[in-house]
């Protein structure tokens, strides 16, 4: 059998657009023969799947997998809420949160591990699901949370199916509760997380650039009053109070009472939030823009 060279599939990858283990094994079960390869990545659908590869994908599905004390989420987009709707695409998304609660959050990892009851990767699963439905689709991003001596508590806003939603929520907390109650509570703070948007889950774990950014704006807008300095920094730490208020978890106000402070409920419930993650749908991605000229 000749060697399978990385020149061989560079050039089978510049004709095809097809990945490189994808390359690899078509030159592999052709022999070496780069036009034997094309074709038969042409049968596999592979060829096509990479030519999808370049279109925005920016909806598709979040998705929860939980064992005791540890869950994961992971987001795999598409291209339309179509395919969100699709049961293959379903399972896929159910099956990557399971494989990310095995082996962690790394995406290269996740891609890398065996695609469950297959004997293909998780990558590989994808590629075939892609020429399979016909829109290009990317695992996106993934989250793994535990708590050795309490519960990942999760939820999802308004579920497709039991784990499988548009957002998702994970809550990490440490009580010596009753699972059940430390369940139930933490999915009262997923809910909250959902509703909120915090981005830290204390004054500590805010993002300095984003905190130093506020703060100019702040004295800026305080300096245009033409107070004394001494009253502007009384102004911009009280502005800056509501600033925590409104991005960090802790300092927010308990949405199912619109009184209490989150941290208050914790305090009183006697457990301690270790971690959250909340996955919004296609946040962050840059959406194609359709027109009418177009």
């Amino acid at each position: 059998m000749p060697e399978i060279t990385a020149a061989l599939v560079k050039d089978l990858r510049e004709k095809t657009g097809a990945g490189m283990m994808d390359c690899k094994r078509a030159l592999t079960e052709t022999t070496g023969d780069v036009e034997a390869a094309v074709d038969w990545l042409r049968q596999k659908g592979l060829a096509a799947a990479a030519k999808k590869s370049g279109r925005v994908a920016a909806d598709g599905l979040v998705g929860i997998a939980s064992a005791p004390g540890r869950a994961a989420m992971v987001e795999v987009n598409a291209e339309t809420d179509f395919v969100a709707r699709n049961d293959q695409f379903q399972a896929f998304v159910e099956a990557v949160a399971n494989v990310a609660l095995q082996v962690g959050e790394d995406l290269d990892t996740i891609k890398a591990a065996q695609f469950p009851n297959s004997a293909v990767t998780v990558g590989e699963q994808l590629t075939e699901l892609i020429a399979k439905i016909g829109e290009n689709m990317t695992i996106r991003r993934a989250r793994v949370l535990s708590s050795p001596n309490g519960v990942v508590a999760t939820y999802v806003h308004a579920a497709l199916r039991p784990g499988l939603g548009k957002i998702g929520v994970l809550v990490a907390i440490d009580g010596n509760g009753e699972m059940s109650a430390l369940e139930t509570l933490g999915r009262q703070v997923g809910m909250h997380i959902a509703a909120s948007r915090p981005e830290a889950l204390d004054i500590t774990g805010v993002d300095t650039a984003a905190l130093e950014r506020e703060k100019a704006v702040l004295i800026a807008q305080a300096r245009e009053s033409k107070r004394p300095e001494n009253i502007i920094e009384k102004m911009v730490e009280g502005r800056i109070r509501k600033y925590y208020e409104e991005v960090v978890l802790l300092e927010q106000v308990w949405v199912h009472d619109g009184e209490s402070r989150v941290k208050a409920v914790l305090a009183k419930s006697g457990v301690k939030l270790l971690g959250f993650a909340r996955f919004l749908l296609g946040e962050g991605i840059d959406k194609a823009q359709d027109s009418d000229a177009a």
